[in-house]
């Protein structure tokens, strides 16, 4: 196992004694040299679904709690005096020796506020007796791209192996001693903890120490935003409201008797006891760690419209009751589109669109789609119509800006785009349809840009590719020698915008096909035979919502030319979990000889071809000219020895 790098601070020790709880005053001291790596580290453990505010208020409360066994006599900071010392003056935290304090106190905080990080206590976990902030609500700064990504692979990972990430990257413990302070903390299995924080480290980021350390992870430094006015003022008035009524009704108590009339009966289809929508406050999405369709709230001109909603759900359910177990789906939106009535449903694993148009288009419609395991971008714009060739869109509610642009013409502006208050767009012109005949014409992709609240400089594509949920499109250029595998990246910058030039049309053919994401990786370049130019192996990879991917491998020649090579379904190539890729192809250049081009993603060390062609190279690329007309056969060689079988086209390609 290859152990966490850390911050270049080093624990010589082998493991962690236990430490003996110190003097006060060296545990005030302590406290005060420590407490913004403390608090930070605290943060980093405790449950994300605390939420920003609560999360960095508990991290501060735990830290602050932390000296209540330190050795002496009172309570630290109390006395009978009242000012912390029997003579009622305040204790001073003792001289510290040479600007440094005492180790072993640090050590003994440090370990507290792990084990309490690990197990906050009831009270912290549900909000209570926590620092309070009246009228405001805290979290730290948004951070970029890469921030975000580690944010969210630290929500998803068990709280010891984000403790195990911490103490390496932050507190430069080695392995054996997050080992020994994990287990003494509670820790079930500290040593898998330890694996499992080596290997989100290598998912994320060579330097999540580095990343750790900024101030996007820092709860000692944060913004200030004001809670929800309208529903604070709302509940001020609704409470003097309560007490007004309580005080009536105790001073008419027995002088009215008869119950109140039940209400009507509706006219409207059943729907099964308790399955009643949900909403969730308007603000959800800017405290959570889930940054999703669970955060949505509902929007829309006809929330109120019970009528219209249990419609939507009497179609949804069919009158049967939701399993056992099943939560109750949560309302996203209801209003009136383009002259129909429309209701958005998140169920859990999914999306349900209801659809009404008054009598007008025959009976109801209702479109369901996957959408589990959706985040800031797969969850930022569903479909709310298509009305001939016009779409109109409904945008997350931490969408901040939003345009569109034609992905054929990456040199033209970014269009402006008008949303209503509500978060519904103007239509947009989808398109023309996608035939294995026709030429392709403009590609319509909506550019969106994330609130400052959630991430910074966030921006990002998504297309229509006929699905209820708009899919993200990215890039990943082409590797660096030496450097590590690049990630899948934005494609809002010019060189993004430039290289998806090449693959526009080919989302045509994802069509209706339910895909979640497309990644353009160009994973080799290479310099053809005869001075004919540099090409680019492209494999371009869509995953959808249900877990199935698709592969199109193309060789980009000079000349605007794309030559397909091969199309795979069901795979992990060319995605995270399938780095190591192999094509082949043949290509005839401009004076006519054939040659058969092959190349390997960066960790391929040797190609042997047959077939066509019976040669061998070292590194990553081959160029040979073809002897027959034999199908191709292709396969690597990679550094620990193992074969990987490589892609061929069958084909004859014409020259560039």
């Amino acid at each position: 196992m290859q152990f966490l790098q850390t911050n270049g601070r080093r624990d010589r020790t082998a493991s962690i004694p236990a430490p003996r709880p110190p003097s006060r005053h060296a545990a005030e001291a302590a406290l005060v040299e420590h407490y913004p790596a403390l608090v930070r580290l605290a943060h980093l453990i405790l449950p994300p679904g605390l939420g920003r505010h609560r999360r960095v208020l508990a991290a501060h409360a735990l830290v602050q709690r932390s000296l209540g066994r330190a050795g002496g006599g009172t309570r630290i900071g109390t006395s009978a005096g009242g000012a912390g010392s029997p003579g009622g003056t305040s204790r001073i935290p003792a001289a510290r020796t040479g600007g440094t304090v005492d180790r072993s106190a640090h050590d003994w905080l440090r370990a507290r506020v792990v084990r309490d990080a690990l197990r906050p206590p009831l009270r912290v976990s549900r909000g209570a007796a926590l620092p309070q902030a009246f009228g405001l609500r805290v979290f730290p700064r948004a951070g970029g791209t890469d921030e975000l990504a580690l944010d969210r692979a630290l929500a998803a990972a068990e709280p010891t192996t984000r403790a195990a990430l911490a103490l390496a990257a932050l507190e430069g413990l080695p392995p054996p001693s997050v080992v020994s302070l994990l287990r003494r903390a509670g820790a079930a299995e500290p040593e898998q903890a330890v694996e499992e924080a080596e290997r989100l480290r290598a998912l994320c980021s060579p330097d999540v120490a580095e990343l750790l350390g900024r101030p996007e992870f820092d709860p000692c430094t944060v913004h200030l935003r004001p809670t929800d006015l309208l529903g604070r003022g709302r509940r001020v008035r609704l409470a003097a409201l309560a007490c007004g009524v309580a005080l009536l009704a105790g001073a008419t108590a027995g002088v009215v008797g008869r119950s109140p009339a039940p209400p009507p009966r509706s006219a409207v289809s059943e729907v099964p006891a308790g399955v009643v929508p949900v909403s969730v406050p308007a603000e959800r999405w800017a405290d959570s760690s889930r940054v999703d369709f669970t955060a949505w709230p509902a929007r829309g001109d006809r929330t109120g419209d019970q009528v219209l909603i249990r419609r939507a759900l009497a179609a949804w359910t069919g009158g049967a009751p939701l399993p056992a177990g099943a939560e109750p789906p949560s309302l996203l939106y209801a209003g009136t589109v383009d002259g129909a009535a429309v209701v958005l449903l998140h169920t859990g694993r999914g999306l349900v669109r209801y659809t009404d148009a008054g009598g007008r288009a025959g009976r109801p419609s209702m479109v369901r789609a996957r959408a589990d395991s959706s985040d800031v971008t797969t969850a930022a714009a569903v479909v709310l119509s298509r009305t001939g060739d016009r779409t109109r869109y409904l945008l997350a509610p931490w969408v901040a800006g939003a345009g569109r642009r034609d992905l054929r013409a990456p040199g033209s502006p970014l269009r402006a785009l008008h949303v209503a208050a509500d978060g519904t767009t103007e239509p947009v012109t989808d398109p023309e349809p996608y035939t294995a005949t026709a030429p392709c014409g403009g590609v319509t992709v909506l550019q969106l840009r994330s609130s400052t609240r959630i991430v910074e400089d966030h921006a990002f594509l998504v297309a229509d590719l006929g699905g209820l949920v708009a899919a993200h499109l990215t890039w990943t250029p082409l590797p660096t020698p030496g450097d590590p595998a690049r990630r899948p990246r934005e494609a809002t910058g010019p060189l993004g915008l430039a290289a998806w030039t090449h693959s526009a049309c080919s989302l045509g053919r994802l069509r209706d096909s339910g895909v979640r994401s497309v990644n353009r990786w160009e994973f080799a370049a290479q310099s053809l035979p005869e001075h004919a130019g540099r090409a680019l192996w492209v494999c371009s990879r869509a995953d959808t919502w249900d877990g199935r991917g698709q592969a199109d491998v193309t060789l980009e020649v000079p000349g605007g030319r794309t030559v397909p090579v091969t199309t795979v379904h069901d795979t992990a190539a060319c995605g995270r979990f399938g780095q190591d890729v192999l094509a082949g192809t043949t290509w005839s250049a401009p004076g006519g000889s054939r040659y058969v081009l092959a190349a390997g993603s960066r960790r391929v060390v040797g190609i042997a071809a047959e077939g066509a062609v019976h040669a061998g190279a070292k590194g990553r690329l081959l160029a040979v000219r073809a002897e027959g007309g034999a199908p191709l056969r292709l396969a690597g060689r990679l550094p620990d020895g193992s074969s990987l079988p490589g892609w061929a086209s069958r084909s004859v390609q014409g020259g560039g």
